[in-house]
């Protein structure tokens, strides 16, 4: 019987997927390409194992998968928009509960670049009832509160605060600043229950505070900027090296 596969890049992965088996293992988060993440669910199927788990790498890929599978977690009334019809079925309920402003999200743009805040819900369907707009598309109503970024691999976990009084966006990339914030037991705790759900491993977690205190998610990745963080991004990757080296000998043993 041949010896089980340990795959380590995603240029091995390519090469040995049509004969990847039950026992075999691949090993840290990969660059999927849009479209690969059917070989996950693939290989998940046939029972080749993953590190991070196939689920979460396949919603740090997407938006729009974070948001069919962890929304319970975010804002209430997020939802994805296929197209125009979908847009527009939520128009009487966004309506009926008073929704303001909301929040649309282009699936797998990163660093802030595909977010666009709009008055209404009706708005968006209004433009986009004269051209076409990039979907699948998140849509969220917009709620005011503090932006927390959370950082937890293995036992270690801290949170800094997104601040950009210019604009909605707090990313720093769009020119905000961070402060750093305890990592009280709700906060991670909440953290914790999200990355449970998604099968994360480790995970850098952007939530929203409400003025309420309530956690809503606003997205969950495998990796991202840290430049807030005490951790660098050189001790991250070595904490996770630690964590895929754990994997593998546990994997080895068994």
């Amino acid at each position: 019987m041949p010896s089980s596969l340990i795959i380590h890049s995603v240029t091995e992965f390519r090469r040995h997927y049509r004969k990847l088996r039950a026992g075999d293992l691949v090993l840290g988060a990969l660059p999927w390409r849009a479209g690969e993440e059917a070989k996950l669910l693939d290989l998940a199927d046939r029972g080749v194992s993953f590190f991070p788990a196939a689920l979460a790498q396949m919603l740090a890929c997407s938006k729009v998968a974070q948001a069919e599978v962890l929304g319970e977690f975010m804002a209430p009334g997020t939802f994805v928009g296929y197209g125009l019809p979908d847009l527009a079925r939520q128009l009487a309920a966004f309506h009926d509960q008073g929704v303001g402003q909301v929040v649309a999200k282009k699936d797998r743009a990163h660093l802030g670049l595909g977010v666009s805040l709009w008055p209404g819900l009706e708005a968006l369907c209004s433009l986009g009832g004269l051209q076409e707009l990039p979907y699948p598309l998140v849509v969220q109503p917009f709620l005011a509160g503090r932006d927390l970024r959370l950082v937890v691999v293995g036992e270690y976990a801290e949170a800094y605060e997104r601040l950009n009084p210019g604009s909605f966006r707090k990313n720093l990339f769009q020119g905000g600043s961070s402060r750093p914030v305890a990592v009280y037991p709700e906060l991670l705790e909440f953290g914790r229950r999200v990355m449970a759900r998604g099968k994360f491993s480790y995970a850098i977690l952007d939530l929203l505070v409400a003025d309420s205190g309530e956690f809503f998610l606003s997205e969950i990745s495998l990796k991202g900027g840290l430049t807030g963080a005490r951790l660098s991004q050189a001790e991250f990757r070595e904490r996770v090296k630690q964590m895929e080296e754990d994997c593998r000998r546990q994997w080895e043993s068994s």
